[in-house]
């Protein structure tokens, strides 16, 4: 993990306070513990907080191009450099380095800003280009690694992996945005494109964003789309072996390290096939990490500890007490903006055990959302087709009258609690997939906020985040439909 941030002069009137940018390059020094660097020039200012994990000697951040003109801070990984190096050699670039972050600044040079797509990795990174006076901001697919900008009144952009960065600027507004409000108290995360500030947003994943002097700023372009194609030609066991094929690429590329390595390991699926592709793939026991409960009711280390065992990694195991509640605090100013998932305790200290062991650590987040993993796509999939029975003009009344009408019983067995399925059943699919995952239900936030708030909200609604990134989706198929909305929204701002 390292970080990024800086500040560019939109109109050209402006130079850089170097001050200013080191106070916000050193928020975030805990991204990036083993080095930092700035670059200043007029009216730009590029800052990077190092994690060293490839080319520990001669990566070091602010990277340039061959004359200097082309200059680039970045956070990630870009898992195909390798393969990008000897064909960006033939087209006549030469390399000093042998980091992935010098591959972007010469594939900027030989691919412009369609250099992204090229790009098979997590990534957050800003490059300035001196000839064309344009400084080009992009974010991976599925935003694994976050950015966040700001342009100020006097045109100043800013621009940061953390909100703090931009908050050690005194020009950033702190006006709280109340529709930010509103989808953290329904979702419990700000989604993207918002923050909690007015003033600053969020860079969407598989965006770019393209600020020129002189020039008023764009709206981000995306660059990239999940695709939701099913392949027919494939049988079962076909498939399984392309998705072994592919796991197997996958972790490759991402062991690719020269700094000690691990994984996150829970004991569910998505870690267990993490963890059982590095150990084929490492001549070495991999490192495991997992985290305990002193409740037996969400305890699971038991399961942790047979997959190590299965794959003789060298496991590493600590618990999560009743004292650990302490880390709140912490957990808001590494969050930045109001963030309420439970899990956030586990990862923190799940994280730090793994720190003593290993730099970099592999997760198999993304698995339910890729494989359909999770309870609520049964129950969702079981509603919709009793929804495709009746029209919503039927389902909405008789259903919406049960829901209202029907008790609240969650001490009773489940066949009894359709509450909530009526409920349900009585909205169309993104609604009821909307209501099936918010934290605090519609009516809930309606008593919770005042008059005067909900005159400031003027009428917006969460829900219209889900209906956002439903319209961009193509598909019949509504496993797809609710896969595509995790994938834009609680993978995103939540996990």
């Amino acid at each position: 993990m390292c970080g990024i941030t800086g500040i560019f002069d939109t109109r050209g009137r402006c130079e850089v306070n170097r001050d200013l940018l080191h106070r916000m390059n050193e928020s975030q020094h805990h991204r990036g513990p083993d080095e930092g660097g700035l670059h200043v020039e007029p009216g730009v200012g590029l800052g990077h907080r190092r994690l060293s994990i490839i080319d520990l000697s001669t990566g070091q951040q602010p990277l340039f191009n061959e004359d200097g003109s082309v200059v680039v801070v970045f956070n990630g990984e870009i898992y195909n450099f390798q393969e990008l190096v000897p064909e960006l050699e033939a087209l006549g670039h030469v390399f000093r380095t042998r980091s992935d972050t010098e591959v972007i600044v010469h594939a900027w040079e030989a691919w412009g800003q369609a250099c992204v797509e090229r790009f098979r990795g997590m990534f957050a990174f800003a490059l300035w280009d001196r000839n064309q006076k344009t400084l080009f901001l992009a974010r991976d697919r599925l935003g694994v690694k976050p950015l966040f900008y700001a342009l100020l009144p006097d045109g100043q952009l800013l621009f940061g992996s953390e909100l703090k960065s931009l908050m050690a600027h005194p020009g950033l507004g702190r006006e709280v945005d109340p529709c930010a409000v509103e989808e953290y108290f329904a979702l419990g995360y700000v989604a993207e494109p918002r923050t909690i500030f007015t003033s600053a947003k969020k860079l969407p994943p598989a965006h770019t964003l393209v600020a020129r002097r002189g020039q008023p700023l764009p709206e981000p372009r995306e660059y990239w789309d999940a695709q939701f194609t099913l392949n027919q030609r494939l049988t079962v066991a076909e498939a399984s072996e392309e998705l072994v094929v592919r796991l197997q690429e996958s972790i490759r590329l991402r062991m690719i390290s020269e700094v000690p390595l691990g994984a996150f390991l829970s004991g569910g699926v998505d870690s267990s096939a993490v963890v059982a592709m590095m150990a084929g793939l490492s001549s070495e026991p991999v490192n495991t990490c997992s985290i305990a409960f002193t409740d037996p009711q969400f305890n699971e280390a038991q399961f942790a500890q047979q997959v190590a065992d299965r794959y003789q990694t060298r496991h590493f195991v600590d618990t999560v007490e009743s004292d650990d509640f302490g880390l709140i605090d912490t957990l808001a100013w590494l969050y930045d903006e109001p963030y309420a998932d439970s899990s956030a305790i586990p990862t923190y200290r799940v994280c730090q055990l793994a720190r003593q062991h290993v730099t970099v650590a592999l997760s198999g987040d993304g698995g339910d959302e890729s494989f359909g993993g999770y309870r609520r796509y049964r129950l969702h999939l079981m509603e919709e087709r009793l929804r495709s029975l009746l029209p919503l003009g039927v389902r909405q009344p008789v259903f919406g009258l049960l829901g209202r009408l029907y008790p609240k019983a969650d001490w009773a067995p489940r066949v009894f609690r359709a509450k909530t399925t009526f409920q349900a059943l009585a909205k169309d699919s993104v609604q009821a997939y909307f209501h099936s995952v918010s934290i605090l239900r519609d009516e809930m936030r309606q008593q919770l906020f005042s008059d005067s708030f909900k005159a400031q909200l003027g009428g917006y609604d969460a829900l219209e985040v889900f209906r956002r990134h439903a319209r961009c989706v193509e598909t019949d198929d509504p496993l797809a439909l609710i896969q595509y909305l995790d994938l834009k929204t609680y993978l995103v701002g939540d996990i």
